[in-house]
């Protein structure tokens, strides 16, 4: 098949999932007003992967079909693969603004790495680099849900007092029956897929009790007994004009809880069974963490660029621009782009090939892309509110440029390099980007996409080679020693 088209991605999504969204099941995700923004959005980036202009840095060719498949899927094995990949993941995360943050580059990172380093599934691997391919070769979007259900954090899966969590109950000649929820399924309403694995920062218990949630699959979206939960929309249900959430109507991704109601997950999608020590270390040992990091922080830059060239634009149109502690605040969002930048060549610069034979990026300048860019798009948020201040708060519905007071509209909205019409779209951009529900989302999923940065930040300092620097700090007392013992001589 190759990279698909956005009309058949969308004729895709029509398959009778069974998507329930406030109370009722939702019919077709791609006409539904909810989420038909998202679809849309969905169809324009795989209709990129078809530009004439695009299709050498967007595609290339399958090794097992000869058919153009997307860049993101990709095994890199050299620094140009690494070059072609960031290029592609900028192509899709400029045109969303870097707000559609799970686009399926992210999961086609995850499974290439989970391909190359396929070892690590154990008596599984052959499934692994099945799906792997069909994913590649017919440009199958997947979603991933990694994630139990909140019940009782002060307990470990497997000792839950409430026993929701997705789980095999039993098997059969046909594979394994899974009977619980998993949480957290982002893109879930515009997915084929749905890759059911295990969440880094939580690893299971070595018991027998614990064996049941070591699982990991895939099963398409449509799968008999799989049942989704939409959250509800970051839109109203009516809206006037996509001017007033110019964001929000096109980029909100949805997330999902699924439910499996006994669903049966045939053997050949099975990728990890009972088996504990797959289940704790699979991400260590296929490196699919450096992989998928590289993807991500191409988002965050994309992100970043654009919450800076709003605040540009908005300085500029009241002509604020002039004012000392309005440049700091421009300064700080012009830094937060040039770290982000220089952390992505960083790790591009430093990259070796790792044992299962992929090109992957130095680790340490991702790690502090990861841990730094959540509160940098806070911040973002937050420089765009002052500096928009009062005209955020008043800013009217688009609808008023041509309502009864059309006339009071143009002369009372106004500003000193933007007519009101202008001023009026930018400053709903402004609302949707920093302090509307979509904004607030976005700041949540920016602090957790990657796991519990607590944990995370744990894990990186356990990690990391400390012994150079506590070394070095030994040699320089003794340094200091020396030297106070030739001054005492002197003396």
């Amino acid at each position: 098949m190759g990279v698909r088209t956005g009309a058949q991605i969308l004729e895709g999504l029509r398959d009778g999932r069974e998507l329930y969204m406030d109370g009722e099941r939702v019919r077709d995700v791609t006409s539904d007003a909810r989420l038909a923004g998202g679809a849309a959005t969905m169809a324009q980036l795989y209709d990129m992967q078809h530009s004439p202009d695009l299709r050498d840095e967007m595609t290339y060719v399958s090794p097992k079909t000869g058919q153009r498949v997307g860049m993101s899927f990709l095994q890199p094995k050299t620094l140009e693969d690494l070059a072609l990949k960031r290029k592609a993941f900028r192509r899709w995360h400029d045109h969303t603004l870097g707000m559609f943050g799970r686009a399926p580059d992210f999961v086609n990172v995850m499974l290439s790495s989970f391909a190359a380093g396929a070892e690590a599934f154990g008596p599984y691997a052959k499934n692994m680099i099945a799906y792997y391919e069909k994913a590649r070769d017919e440009d199958r979007i997947a979603t991933h849900s990694l994630t139990n259900p909140q019940v009782d954090r002060s307990r470990n899966v497997a000792a839950q007092a409430i026993d929701v969590a997705a789980r095999a109950v039993r098997e059969t000649d046909a594979g394994i029956v899974i009977r619980g929820a998993r949480m957290l399924a982002t893109l879930g309403a515009y997915s084929d897929d749905f890759l059911v694995m295990p969440a880094p920062s939580y690893p299971l218990p070595d018991t027998e009790e614990a064996k049941a949630f070591a699982i990991g699959f895939h099963i398409p979206v449509a799968t008999p007994g799989v049942k989704m939960i939409n959250r509800p929309a970051m839109i109203p249900p009516r809206i006037g004009s996509t001017h007033d959430y110019p964001l929000s109507s096109r980029f909100d991704e949805s997330d999902c809880m699924i439910v499996f109601d006994d669903v049966l997950v045939p053997w050949e999608n099975v990728l990890m069974y009972r088996d504990i020590d797959i289940f704790n270390n699979v991400y260590r040992r296929v490196h699919a963490m450096g992989a998928m990091a590289h993807q991500f922080s191409v988002k965050d830059l994309c992100k970043a660029e654009f919450m800076m060239g709003l605040a540009f634009s908005l300085v500029q149109t009241t002509r604020i621009d002039g004012y000392q502690h309005i440049q700091g605040m421009l300064a700080e969002l012009i830094n937060s782009v040039e770290i982000l930048r220089a952390c992505i060549l960083a790790s591009e610069a430093g990259a070796e090939v790792s044992p299962t034979g992929m090109m992957t990026p130095a680790a340490g300048p991702l790690a502090a892309v990861r841990f730094e860019f959540p509160e940098m798009f806070r911040r973002s948020c937050e420089i765009i509110q002052i500096m928009g201040a009062g005209g955020l708060t008043m800013v009217p519905s688009y609808a008023e440029v041509e309502g009864p007071l059309a006339q009071d509209v143009a002369t009372y909205y106004q500003a000193a390099a933007a007519d009101a019409t202008t001023r009026i779209k930018l400053f709903r951009l402004a609302v949707d980007a920093s302090m509307s529900m979509f904004s607030g989302r976005q700041q949540l999923y920016e602090r957790y996409f990657a796991g519990d940065p607590v944990r995370g930040a744990g894990g990186l300092y356990h990690n990391y080679d400390k012994q150079p620097h506590l070394q070095r700090i030994v040699d320089l007392l003794e340094r200091f020693d020396a030297e106070e013992r030739v001054r005492t001589a002197k003396i």
